[in-house]
């Protein structure tokens, strides 16, 4: 009997030595510098609530932490779109709305827990009014914020987390960490660029999500120049 119950304590002991190791990974650090911090284009910003209720749609399984809005929004249950979830939402540049925002995002199956590595695969189809549309595509690395926030508010007593964070979620599939922008109308018409999307919170619930917090994508946009040679199909002006 004695041995099994040592047995039973070594496994137990070494299990809770693995979560601390994966919990407090070392090699997983904190990206809070954006890849575009060196981006030569021009950078606009846009905003937008990551509290469901606060936008437009949030459709999901159904059966997830955070409910859809709003409440008789078709729920995302057949088995191909179960792991995915969609938002609808208004962007805002410098607190004005300046356009909509759709999101798509499903779990990645090159998710690894060992690696720090929480993968999401999102697309963002964007329309900022008078200007035109475009796409984002972007694999996000949901680790850090899983760490910091949603553990943390499930262990506290009062199942919410409140401080300051903020953090850098695209991790690719651009070279340096940053997503994909692709024109498609409008002055972007047949540019293309990067993108990076960042969290900022302060309050969280582990029974329905996000309670203050917001999301922003900065987006780099190729030179004036270099955009209309994109839309006319011909060089700069000035250049053979």
């Amino acid at each position: 009997m004695k041995y099994l119950v040592g047995l039973v304590v070594g496994m137990l002991t070494g299990c809770a030595i693995f979560a601390a190791a994966l919990y407090w990974n070392p090699f997983a650090g904190r990206n809070v510098v954006s890849p575009l911090a060196v981006a030569s284009g021009h950078l606009l910003e846009v905003r937008y609530s990551l509290v469901p209720h606060d936008g437009i749609a949030y459709v999901n399984d159904g059966q997830s932490r955070t409910t859809p809005h709003p409440a008789k929004v078709q729920q995302l249950w057949e088995p191909a779109v179960r792991d995915t979830t969609v938002r609808v939402t208004v962007l805002e540049d410098r607190g004005k709305p300046a356009g909509i925002g759709i999101k798509f995002s499903t779990g990645s199956a090159d998710s690894r827990l060992m690696d720090a590595k929480v993968l999401v695969d999102s697309v963002w189809h964007i329309w900022l009014a008078g200007r035109g549309g475009m796409m984002v595509h972007e694999t996000e690395n949901r680790w850090q914020w899983l760490r910091d926030i949603v553990i943390p508010a499930y262990r506290h007593y009062g199942d919410g987390w409140r401080g300051s964070w903020y953090g850098v979620v695209t991790a690719g599939p651009g070279a340096l960490g940053s997503g994909i922008l692709h024109g498609g109308s409008g002055e972007f018409r047949g540019v293309t660029g990067e993108a990076v999307e960042a969290i900022q919170a302060s309050a969280y619930s582990a029974q329905s999500g996000p309670v203050d917090a917001s999301g922003s994508l900065t987006l780099s946009l190729p030179a004036a120049d270099t955009a209309r040679q994109a839309i006319s199909g011909g060089p700069p002006a000035g250049e053979p």
